[in-house]
């Protein structure tokens, strides 16, 4: 399986990307050593995504993967964003190859952790959820990405 024709246009034209310098929480998720890096930045009105950014080291994979979690993100409420999963961003863009899905997808995963650290800042700890991947590892920042 190769990438898909939407996964080839968020890749050559990203949505999305770049810092949001006052954002209200961040994610990040991966290790440039091993594999792919990536952040999101969120930022939050009436407990809405407002605006959500991207930064990616890494294959095609992930950046449409990080850049297609932004478009899905932007204007859902925080709680509906912490129901997107990985499966969710792979869908949307019309599958990913063997190997991509594990490796190159952690949008989702970085999402909710800048959504994590947003509840957090705000002192609403008991709806800040554990970050837990789709395998139920608890996703760690700067965790070691599995070989592709």
């Amino acid at each position: 399986m190769g990438y898909s024709r939407k996964v080839l246009e968020h890749f050559t034209n990203p949505r999305n990307v770049g810092e949001i310098p006052d954002a209200d929480g961040v994610g990040k998720v991966g290790n440039p050593a091993d594999g792919d890096l990536v952040h999101i930045y969120i930022k939050v009105k009436d407990d809405v995504l407002d605006d959500v950014k991207f930064k990616t080291m890494g294959c095609a994979a992930a950046i449409a993967t990080s850049s297609k979690v932004t478009e899905m993100a932007k204007g859902m409420t925080l709680m509906q964003a912490l129901q997107l999963t990985r499966e969710d961003v792979a869908n949307a863009l019309d599958g990913l190859p063997p190997g991509k899905m594990e490796c190159s997808n952690l949008g989702a995963d970085a999402l909710h952790m800048a959504i994590r650290e947003y509840l957090i800042k705000e002192g609403r700890e008991a709806e800040a959820p554990a970050a837990i991947d789709e395998r139920g590892d608890q996703c760690v920042v700067g965790a070691p990405i599995r070989p592709h």
